[in-house]
């Protein structure tokens, strides 16, 4: 089996809903991406064989192949593939083990692994929403509604279930969302975020342009007093909007290639892709999976915990990566040292290579060598990549 590496990695900054980026259509979002990728790399675009997209609500304007859409609004010839994918959250980190997996089996040589997410335009749950309303009907087939009984699937009561089931108090979690933002902040303050962004032009109602190279969720005047007075979700619960990732406008990808893409490109790589894992949990508590998940990609790898030096573990809310710390024993001061979705935001489809991304600049910019991103998925899924800087 060959190696798989990552030779550019980008993100755009993310926006929140209704927000700067409310004016770009996710496929111009994706091409911007694809585009900054080849700059990144000076890869000649035909070298580039398929382009491997996660998007979770794949309707409106995310619809039809919302990958193939994206290469052709790029530079990349019109011969190259593109095709989407849904692991909820985990969309395009999947995408990258897809890419990766090709690669590897030398199949193809050289493949964008990506993700977008317009939140503003496509809301979440459009695609379930939208064709029930119209009398479509439910993914909830009788099979598996006879399998589920009276069970309504809900990211919002998973996390409460997390809470409860880890002993984790709103105290604990508000701490961590403070966390969160304090990180983030120091991170934009201090340039961390900057090589990885792309820019996008904004245009403004009179007329003016700016660039978007700052996240634009960040609460600059964050207060730990002010977090904890945000209101509950639920009654009697644990999370509230302040420790819960935000809803955010997005894309991101890497370029994933092989020894004889190595070769092609004669560019060094950032970082070689050491293990991947993806597992199914319990559907119902559903945001559990990154911690079984996270202990078999470690047996596999050969690996411990602490043999990792930077985590990125999405904060889809801030009882996940909370749990996470308590059940792995890894080093807090490892974990999400930029923020995470609750400061930063949360695109869905495009958080995959978003964390990736963040992960492999701040690697880099600590002079670290091992990587591991994991998230939560709806369904009860999770995926876990090992990386290697180089």
């Amino acid at each position: 089996m060959g190696e798989a590496y990552i030779v550019a990695a980008a993100r755009t900054a993310g926006g929140k809903r209704g927000g700067k980026l409310k004016d770009w259509h996710p496929v111009d979002m994706g091409a911007e991406v694809i585009n900054a990728l080849l700059d990144r790399s000076k890869a000649d675009p035909n070298l580039v064989e398929d382009v491997i997209c996660g998007c979770v609500s794949q309707v409106g304007q995310q619809a039809i192949n919302v990958a193939r859409n994206a290469v052709m609004a790029s530079r990349l010839p019109e011969h190259v593939p593109g095709t989407s994918v849904d692991r909820q959250c985990g969309s395009s980190q999947q995408s990258l083990h897809f890419a990766a997996q090709a690669v590897m089996s030398g199949s193809m040589d050289a493949v964008i692994a990506m993700g977008i997410e317009s939140m503003t335009r496509v809301p979440m749950g459009a695609s379930a929403a939208l064709p029930a309303q119209n009398g479509m009907g439910t993914y909830m087939s009788p099979h598996l509604q006879a399998k589920y009984p009276n069970i309504q699937f809900s990211q919002f009561m998973g996390a409460e279930m997390m809470a409860t089931k880890y002993g984790l108090n709103k105290d604990q979690l508000d701490h961590y969302g403070y966390e969160s933002h304090k990180k983030a902040i120091a991170a934009t303050q201090g340039g961390r975020f900057k090589d990885e962004i792309v820019a996008l032009e904004i245009k403004a109602e009179d007329g003016s342009t700016s660039k978007h190279t700052a996240d634009e969720g960040i609460r600059f005047d964050v207060s730990l007093e002010g977090i904890k007075g945000v209101k509950l979700l639920r009654e009697g619960g644990a999370i509230t909007a302040a420790t819960s990732s935000q809803i955010c406008d997005g894309a991101s990808g890497v370029l994933v290639v092989n020894e004889k893409g190595l070769k092609a490109l004669g560019f060094k790589p950032l970082a070689r892709i050491h293990h991947m894992t993806v597992i199914g949990g319990d559907p119902v508590i559903m945001l559990e999976a990154p911690l079984p998940a996270t202990k078999r990609a470690l047996e596999k790898a050969g690996m411990k915990i602490d043999d990792i030096d930077l985590f990125e573990v999405n904060e889809a809310f801030a009882s996940v990566p909370v749990a996470w710390l308590q059940q792995t024993h890894a080093n807090p001061e490892r974990l999400n040292v930029n923020g995470g979705a609750i400061a930063l935001g949360h695109p869905l489809g495009a958080s995959g290579t978003k964390l990736m991304t963040t992960l492999l600049y701040a690697l880099k910019d600590r002079g670290k060598k091992w990587g591991l991103q994991t998230m939560c998925e709806g369904g009860g899924l999770a995926n876990v990549t090992i990386v290697e800087r180089l």
